[in-house]
């Protein structure tokens, strides 16, 4: 039985997340005029945030700054300070260190998504980690039909 979309995402965010060593994970994808993410798989996002994350417009909370701005966005404690950035309500999540990078169309180089991943414990992620997370992005990129939500 061949899987769903919607499950082969859930199973590659799954494996990012083992690869990092995160308990939490979202992957959004642009919809509408371009300015919108809508969610297409979680990890670990408690079942009271789901209506928040399934539509982020560009410029509000973690993954929608990364989108706007075209690059990684990081709060090494979410618990402690929302960087200007995070929603007080994404502390339900329980993440302290967090991470959303954007998504990038192969062909027209425009944000087609967000990859988002973060850890229970405070935490900074490195140079490394950062590069590897954007090239995970970049492969989820070339599978993402972006007119297709």
């Amino acid at each position: 039985m061949a899987m769903t979309y919607l499950e082969d995402w859930k199973a590659k965010l799954a494996s990012i997340l083992d690869d990092f060593g995160c308990q939490t994970g979202t992957i959004h994808q642009t919809a509408g005029d371009g300015a919108i993410l809508t969610l297409v798989s979680q990890i670990g996002v408690p079942d009271s945030l789901l209506d928040k994350i399934s539509t982020i417009p560009y410029g509000k909370g973690i993954a929608g700054v990364a989108a706007e701005r075209k690059e990684p966005v990081e709060l090494c404690n979410l618990q402690v300070d929302l960087g200007g950035i995070a929603k007080a309500d994404a502390r339900q999540t329980g993440v302290s260190g967090s991470i959303a990078v954007p998504i990038f169309s192969e062909t027209s180089g425009q944000v087609i998504g967000t990859l988002g991943i973060g850890k229970f414990a405070p935490y900074e992620f490195t140079v490394a980690e950062k590069e590897r997370l954007k090239e995970l992005a970049a492969e989820i990129g070339c599978h993402f039909d972006h007119k297709a939500v």
